[in-house]
């Protein structure tokens, strides 16, 4: 079984492999997305809105991330494991962005980290990659910025728009990022990214043409409701199957049926005799 590493992940692009990454963020699933053959799994900073249940990702902070990105090391022995870096904790300066990232792989035993932004970002990215830690970059909605973008928006949908963040996966190539997400734009503008670049491109509501795509694993089995964005494809419908599960188990201890002696332990018969005798004589 071939260990994957940012560099594999590389060469993925140039041997025409698609890439398959899912966003999770605890022990079991990612054991199990990791045994489907993921090739990448990305701890995201969505866990603020599918684990935690804020409204945005914002609220989530360092300490959270490390705690289910360890859970998720814990799980893999394939893919390569991925920490989605937090709000502020790579804005502020150089010296946290290189701090922060460190703690992911020392920390969160992760094997690579993804970052938002482009241009604004290039020398943190730069600095991180130099104190030897992979980076992923995330270009398009990046959720972070979604105060400033008026909420969540297809971003490049204007050639103005579309040139900024094709100059922006350039300039993150050359800044040595391996991969890149490209997340909620039209699939031209994604494609022409993919051409352009010799790093493979990872794309999320970006169209068919990147060289690989990401889904967070909670759509796609059908695990956050009946509304989920355009670009999901659900794969099951876990959730139903859960709340049936549910209401059975709650009519059954309500009727008496659970636990039947099936799902009971016993206590040999003599030990029994035992207790009884035990029982009269206190009396």
């Amino acid at each position: 079984m071939e260990k994957i590493t940012s560099i594999k992940i590389r060469e993925m692009k140039a041997s025409g492999e698609k890439i398959v990454m899912l966003a999770t963020y605890d022990y079991l699933t990612a054991k199990m997305v990791d045994e489907a053959g993921a090739d990448a799994i990305l701890v995201g900073d969505s866990l603020a809105n599918v684990v935690l249940g804020h409204r945005d990702t914002l609220s989530v902070g360092m300490e959270e991330m490390l705690h289910h990105t360890r859970a998720v090391a814990n799980g893999v022995k394939r893919a390569l494991v991925v920490g989605d870096m937090p709000f502020m904790s790579y804005q502020a300066s150089t010296e946290d962005a290189i701090r922060n990232a460190g703690r992911f792989l020392k920390e969160g035993h992760a094997e690579a980290v993804k970052v938002e932004g482009g241009r604004k970002m290039i020398r943190k990215i730069e600095a991180i990659i130099d104190s030897g830690v992979p980076v992923m970059g995330h270009l398009g909605l990046t959720p972070q910025w979604v105060h400033q973008f008026g909420g969540y928006r297809v971003r490049g949908k204007t050639w103005s728009a579309a040139r900024a963040i094709l100059d922006d996966a350039k300039r993150l190539e050359q800044a040595g990022v391996f991969s890149i997400v490209l997340e909620a734009m039209p699939w031209q503008l994604a494609k022409l990214i993919t051409e352009k670049l010799e790093i493979p491109t990872i794309g999320i509501g970006a169209g068919p043409y990147c060289d690989g795509q990401v889904l967070v694993l909670h759509d796609l089995i059908g695990l956050t409701g009946s509304s989920v964005p355009r670009f999901v494809k659900r794969y099951a419908e876990v959730d139903k199957e859960v709340m049936k599960a549910l209401e059975s188990f709650k009519r059954d201890v309500k009727s008496g049926k659970f636990p039947s002696l099936a799902q009971s332990y016993e206590m040999p018969p003599e030990e029994m005799r035992k207790l009884i005798r035990g029982f009269r004589q206190k009396k």
